[in-house]
């Protein structure tokens, strides 16, 4: 690039301004970073396990769990996961509002409930009022898979309509009991549903919106449909709370959620490791090296860069420009510190050199 260039732009425009809700000490909304979500896998019954997977949620930077509260099993243990995390948990609740109200006696710091299913809207009032007595937010999550019947003729023609109309209607359900303590979630398997429906939905309202690609896949294909979908929003400035929804280990969504956050400039995540994609010109395993090195720099301050190249071509160049820099050659390997080569090992040395390295990077 031309040296009189001027530099790039911001990534993305400026975050919608939304009203602000809190979930425990998290705040969402109103100028808040945008909060990375995940979900458990395992019965909430099982203290243990779901108690286990909160905790692992919860080192790898998962800011809300949520929890689904599906039978009394799950509602008696509440209270114990509530009192033993270490993040804030949000109950998951369909069908039976009746566990909706378990859940806020037991301390939970946010529900979801879902208008397709959670029943009449006397029920929904009587939540919110439960709601509003503990100052908890509600969120209403609206999903394509599970619209109440009254929409089902939109939904033929207007998906994207239908899924805005059915969370302005149940807005206008909690407001009429004064609860104003929101957010919503408009999702869909459909990436360009869900793009649409949240464009819609930010036009008219400063409702705080958390984003996601419901059912989404596994986790190559589900990161990259979700990606998909979310990166244009936040480019947008449009939503506050995250998930990237996959059929794998949850923590993976967490990572992933950091690493396009941390991609789009909005949040820190973790280290960044720059790697080539190898070729027949490399001179090391640079996938395994590659997979080495972001193990050993999952700690460190997100704000650090290490590059991880295979041969000559553009190693030196990509290595002067981070932290950290390895530059694989035919029988040698250049390491470069802070744009300067530091020392030049044998092969048969980096594993050993490269903890040493990283050490110092912290």
């Amino acid at each position: 690039m031309n040296s009189d260039s001027p530099p790039a732009g911001p990534v993305c425009a400026p975050r919608r301004p939304t009203r602000q809700i809190t979930a425990g000490k998290v705040t969402i909304g109103g100028g808040a970073p945008v909060r990375v979500q995940s979900m458990t896998t395992t019965k909430t019954g099982d203290f243990e396990a779901t108690h286990q997977q909160i905790k692992e949620l919860a080192t790898a930077g998962c800011e809300l769990v949520r929890v689904t509260v599906n039978d009394d099993e799950a509602a008696r243990t509440l209270p114990a996961l509530v009192a033993f995390s270490n993040v804030p948990l949000v109950a998951d609740v369909h069908y039976d509002h009746k566990m909706a109200l378990a859940a806020l006696e037991a301390g939970v710091a946010k529900l979801r409930i879902n208008p397709g299913n959670i029943g009449s809207r006397d029920h929904v009032r009587e939540v919110a009022r439960a709601a509003a007595d503990k100052g908890v937010p509600i969120r209403i999550g609206v999903n394509r898979g599970s619209l109440h019947r009254r929409y089902e003729e939109q939904a033929k023609t207007d998906p994207a309509g239908a899924l805005v109309q059915s969370a302005l209607d149940e807005l206008e359900v909690l407001a009429a009991v004064g609860f104003h303590d929101v957010a919503v979630s408009l999702k869909s398997s459909d990436p360009g549903e869900v793009v649409q429906a949240c464009r819609r939905f930010a036009a008219l309202s400063d409702v705080p919106q958390h984003l996601g690609v419901t059912e989404a896949g596994t986790l190559l294909a589900g990161t990259t449909r979700s990606v998909a979908a979310m990166s244009v929003l936040l480019a947008e400035g449009i939503g506050d709370t995250i998930r990237i929804s996959l059929a794998d280990d949850p923590v993976h969504e967490v990572t992933a959620a950091f690493h396009m956050l941390q991609a789009l400039g909005l949040r820190e995540g973790y280290a960044r490791v720059v790697a080539c994609p190898t070729c027949g010109r490399v001179e090391v395993d640079v996938v395994a090296l590659a997979a080495k090195v972001e193990a050993l720099a999952k700690d460190l301050p997100g704000d650090r860069v290490i590059s991880v190249m295979g041969c000559i071509v553009n190693g030196p160049g990509e290595a002067k420009a981070a932290d950290l820099g390895i530059a694989a050659g035919r029988s040698k390997v250049a390491i470069y510190r802070k744009g300067e080569l530091h020392r030049t090992i044998e092969k048969s040395e980096l594993e050993t050199v490269l903890v040493e390295e990283i050490e110092r990077l912290r």
